[in-house]
C-alpha cells in the first residue's frame, strides 16, 4: 500500500536561544493512524532553526514513504507565515533552511502548512522535548 496523503505535526525546541535543540514530528495517514515519528537531537541552534529543521526532516520522511500530498501543522507562526509567503525571510541563518523546505515542497503534488495553537501540537512537542531530555542526561 502506497501512502498518498499524510498529515504532519512538527515542533522544534531549543533550550536557550541558541542552545541545545531537538525536533519532533508525527506523521499520520488520512485516518489519523500514526505511520512515523521523529524525535531527534540536532545540536545547538535557535528555536526558529529547530522549527525549520523539524519541517525538513518530516517532509523528507513523508517523501520517502511515498506521500505526494502533505498537510503540515506547526505552532511556529513565524515559520508558517514565511513558508506561506506572508513574511519575508530576513535572517541569513534561516534562508538556507527556507530554501530546503521549498525544494522538498516542490517534490510534492499538494502541500499546505497551517499555524496551529501550541495546545494542538502536544505530540510533536513531547517528541522534541524527549530528545532534548536525553541530551541532558
Amino acid at each position: 500500500m502506497k501512502i498518498k496523503k499524510v498529515i504532519i505535526w512538527v515542533d522544534g525546541a531549543s533550550r536557550g536561544n541558541p542552545g541545545p535543540a531537538a525536533i519532533g514530528a508525527v506523521i499520520k495517514d488520512e485516518e489519523s493512524r500514526p505511520i512515523a515519528r521523529i524525535s531527534q537531537r540536532i545540536g545547538t541552534t535557535t528555536n526558529n532553526q529547530a522549527e525549520y529543521r523539524a519541517i525538513i526532516a518530516a517532509l523528507e520522511k513523508a517523501i520517502k514513504l511515498g506521500a505526494t500530498h502533505v498537510e503540515l501543522n506547526s505552532d511556529s507562526e513565524l515559520v508558517v507565515k514565511q513558508i506561506n509567503g506572508r513574511y519575508r525571510v530576513k535572517k541569513a541563518t534561516l534562508k538556507p533552511l527556507y530554501q530546503q523546505v521549498k525544494q522538498r515542497q516542490s517534490l510534492l503534488t499538494g502541500f499546505t502548512i497551517t499555524h496551529i495553537p501550541r495546545e494542538q501540537n502536544t505530540e510533536a512537542d513531547k517528541l522534541a522535548n524527549a530528545a532534548l531530555d536525553l541530551a541532558v542526561d
